[in-house]
């Protein structure tokens, strides 16, 4: 398929009127490989590299394991469709979470004609790929009704669960994800009418949580819950008003729709692949 075919698709199926981001508000010393419509918006295509795309990769992150793995492969006119367009590591640096993309790897993947597009506010926006559908999906989570805006659009899900009370819920998350997650039990164990709500990413968040309060909900599932100077009011909340906050990482929470998305680019007819990465448990 030729790459702009490719990027038209992406648009016309995911990009609402109104989106944006500001990757590119970080990212000046990358600036000679980006597009100039990424430079503007932040969203879509991120480096141009090839013309025809016979294979997509999809992942959470860009950094050096996953831009790596996509070298190894040895293809060559492929496009790595991406969630973010910066790596995440919160334990790296001090008071720095997002990390630029490795310049290096960026200069073999243009020689292999390998591009990259980035979605961010399109993919959390809710729909059948996204972000929010996709880890309540991974959860068994009957989704009722939506909450929760960003960019423009509704990105979280409350719904009702199986589960009887909190610690088999938390344990149903780390058995999704893969790994152990965290439970900050600040309200009851049992979950009333079994009802939860569910951000993926950086839902840890004291307007969210605000959301949540009054609405009878009083458990929460998101991805980053570590105490920090951005989180720790909204911890303060959660505890003020008995609501269990469950964190499972800001990419295992997302990961799940990377790798939906290579049921998208199947009807495409495209080969498609999702790249696994290594979850930042600093997060929990």
């Amino acid at each position: 398929m030729k790459a702009t075919d490719l990027y038209n698709h992406l648009e016309k199926d995911f990009y609402r009127q109104g989106m944006s981001d500001n990757w590119f508000n970080y990212m000046g010393a990358l600036e000679a490989y980006l597009c100039d419509n990424f430079k503007q918006r932040s969203i879509g295509v991120m480096c141009d590299f090839a013309l025809e795309v016979n294979k997509v990769y999809t992942a959470v992150f860009p950094s050096d394991n996953v831009l790596t793995k996509v070298l190894d492969e040895g293809t060559s006119d492929a496009m790595l469709f991406l969630h973010h367009a910066s790596s995440w590591d919160l334990g790296k640096t001090p008071g720095q979470a997002f990390h630029q993309m490795n310049p290096k790897l960026l200069d073999q993947l243009k020689e292999r004609r390998i591009s990259l597009f980035c979605f961010h506010a399109p993919l959390d926006a809710f729909g059948e790929y996204s972000t929010g559908k996709t880890l309540a999906d991974a959860l068994d989570i009957k989704i009722e009704k939506l909450f929760c805006e960003y960019s423009g659009s509704l990105i979280g899900a409350i719904g009702t669960t199986n589960c009887k009370d909190v610690h088999e819920l938390s344990n149903q998350y780390s058995h999704a994800v893969g790994h152990e997650t965290k439970l900050y039990h600040y309200g009851d164990a049992a979950i009333a009418n079994g009802q939860v709500a569910v951000v993926a990413g950086g839902g840890c968040d004291a307007p969210i949580i605000r959301e949540l309060v009054g609405s009878g909900v009083s458990n929460f599932i998101t991805g980053l819950t570590a105490i920090t100077d951005y989180s720790k009011e909204a911890h303060e909340l959660a505890k003020a008003n008995n609501i269990n906050l469950l964190g499972g990482t800001h990419y295992s929470s997302e990961k799940f729709a990377c790798i939906a998305m290579c049921g998208y680019f199947s009807k495409l007819r495209l080969a498609s692949e999702f790249i696994s990465d290594i979850p930042c448990l600093h997060d929990l």
